[in-house]
C-alpha cells in the first residue's frame, strides 16, 4: 500500500472524530512517510511498518474520546468512549463492556431507588392531610401529626439519597475512565 491509499483509509476510518483532530493525526502519519522517505525507504515500507490504518484509527478515536470523556464529564461521552473501546478488541466486549453494564444497571437501580423513597414521603404527607377528608378513600392508620413529621422526614432522606448517588455517579464515572485508559493501554501496549 502507497501512501496516498494508507493516507486515505486512515483518514476514512477516522471519520467521526473532531475534523481539526482528524488533520493532526493524518498530518503525524504524513511525516512518518516524509521521514522514511528521507532515510530511502519506500512508501510500502513505511506504510506496512505504522501498520493496519483501521487499527491505527480504531486506537486514536478510542484515545481521542477517553480524553473527550476525562475533561467533560457527560453519559455520551463515556459511553461513545466505551463503544470506541470496544473496537480495540474482542478482550474489551469483556473487560470493558461487561462492567459498563452493570455499574450502569447499578447506578440506575440506585437512582430509582431514591426517587421511590422520595415519592413514599411525598405520598405519606398528601395522604396525611388528605386522609382525614376522604377516609374512605385513603386510611391513615397512625396519627396524622406522626405521619406528616415521619413523611417529611423520608422524603428529605430520599433527597439526600438522591443527591448522594450523585457524588457515587461522578466518583465511579472518573474511575470507570481511569479503568478504560489503563484496559487502552494493555491492548495497544503502551504502559
Amino acid at each position: 500500500m502507497n501512501k496516498k491509499d494508507f493516507i486515505n483509509k486512515l483518514s476514512s476510518y477516522l471519520g467521526g472524530i473532531p475534523a481539526e483532530e482528524r488533520h493532526d493525526v493524518i498530518n503525524d502519519f504524513e511525516d512518518h512517510f516524509k521521514e522514511g522517505a528521507a532515510e530511502g525507504r519506500t512508501e510500502e515500507e513505511i506504510a506496512d511498518s505504522l501498520g493496519d490504518p483501521k487499527a491505527l484509527a480504531n486506537q486514536f478515536k478510542a484515545n481521542i474520546l477517553l480524553n473527550k470523556a476525562e475533561k467533560t464529564t457527560s453519559a455520551i461521552n463515556i459511553t461513545r468512549a466505551v463503544l470506541a473501546t470496544l473496537g480495540l478488541g474482542f478482550f474489551n466486549l469483556v473487560f470493558v463492556l461487561g462492567p459498563f453494564i452493570g455499574i450502569v444497571a447499578v447506578l440506575f437501580s440506585l437512582f430509582a431507588s431514591a426517587i421511590a423513597v422520595t415519592a413514599t414521603g411525598i405520598a405519606v404527607f398528601f395522604a396525611s392531610i388528605f386522609g382525614p377528608l376522604i377516609p374512605q378513600y385513603v386510611a391513615v392508620m397512625i396519627n396524622p401529626a406522626v405521619s406528616i413529621f415521619a413523611s417529611i422526614g423520608v422524603t428529605l432522606l430520599g433527597i439526600l439519597f438522591f443527591i448522594g448517588n450523585i457524588y457515587i455517579a461522578k466518583w465511579v464515572y472518573r474511575l470507570f475512565v481511569r479503568y478504560i485508559k489503563f484496559n487502552s493501554r494493555i491492548i495497544t501496549g503502551k504502559e
